[in-house]
């Protein structure tokens, strides 16, 4: 696990860019799956059995990035944002594009910190003019944070967590599911972070019975963080709700009935802000019942999110038992 989480954090995949993502993904997949289909907005639809009712599970395999917006003539980049991003984040962080130039976040003046905005902010890659900056970036080039992959004892530091983590759960459970009691659907969507958009296409094409939505999600296990029954090291968190959806109770029910079963560990979430690809699938056609099975993360949004390993491993032993009920 800890080497899948490495290689697939530390690829380059912002939201609308998963080119190289999608590959790492399909190359982990392929020993697996019965078949494998990438769909016209670049979704990866691998399934695994052939029998029973369909079961979609997602995993969004986009990350949050810049996107420049223009060059000056001293060659700093303007930018904006891919998903959610704080500027709070960005300073003295380093920004690395698809074509390897790597740059530096800066801002304008020290004294605008209260206020921070991104159109107070600035990238350097090292140009001294727009024509020498041309030659490394370009006008819509797309961006990620530039960070390696730490791992201290159980502890997973690294950018792209969400949700890379989601994604490894899922290729986890593809290798180790033997019996599956469904047609199931690995789907790797895209552009989630902008919009849930790749799960709205292929949750349409895909037509589930039922589904569920693999996903980071928020703690309260910080000092004097916001009230809130998930913590790091304690099990998957079954989303119970969040602002876009409410847990179907057949998915909620099943999945506590699974875990209790297989005696892993497990929290109940109630997400008070955000969502994942869920509430769009559950709105697929004429509805899918559906519900989230979530990775406790600690500073999700940021060039170092947190998990623990022990929950990316509890979460694939509880959605192998459920599949194989």
């Amino acid at each position: 696990m800890k080497h899948l989480i490495k290689e697939l954090t530390e690829s380059f995949g912002p939201s609308g860019s998963e080119d190289k993502i999608r590959e790492t993904i399909i190359e982990k997949v392929r020993p697996y799956a019965d078949s494998i289909n990438v769909d016209k907005m670049g979704n990866i639809i691998a399934q695994k059995g052939t029998s029973g009712e369909r079961l979609m599970l997602a995993a969004h395999m986009d990350e949050i990035g810049i996107i420049v917006t223009n060059i000056d003539d001293k060659g700093f980049l303007r930018f904006s944002n891919v998903g959610g991003l704080s500027p709070f984040t960005l300073i003295g962080e380093r920004v690395v594009f698809a074509n390897g130039t790597i740059g530096v976040f800066g801002m304008e003046k020290m004294d605008d910190m209260k206020d921070l905005k991104i159109n107070k902010m600035f990238i350097d890659i090292g140009a001294l003019s727009r024509e020498e900056a041309k030659q490394k970036v370009k006008i819509g080039d797309m961006g990620t944070f530039y960070r390696e992959c730490s791992i201290s004892g159980d502890y997973i530091i690294s950018k792209a967590l969400d949700d890379r983590a989601g994604c490894a759960v899922l290729i986890k459970v593809m290798e180790q599911l033997k019996k599956p009691g469904y047609q199931t659907f690995f789907v790797f969507t895209v552009q989630e972070e902008v919009g849930l958009r790749g799960a709205k296409t292929s949750s349409f094409g895909v037509d589930p019975d039922l589904a569920i939505a693999v996903d980071v999600t928020l703690t309260g296990d910080t000092p004097e963080a916001p009230k809130m029954a998930v913590a790091l090291g304690k099990g998957p968190a079954i989303k119970l709700k969040d602002n876009s959806i409410i847990s179907h109770p057949k998915i909620k029910d099943a999945l506590i009935s699974a875990a209790e079963q297989k005696k892993v560990p497990y929290q109940l979430e109630v997400l008070e802000f955000g969502g994942t690809d869920s509430g769009a699938i559950h709105l697929s056609r004429s509805g899918v019942p559906s519900g989230g099975l979530s990775i406790p993360s600690r500073y999700v949004h940021s060039p170092s999110e947190m998990v623990h390993l022990k929950d990316l491993e509890m979460a694939v032993e509880l959605l192998t038992g459920f599949i194989e009920g």
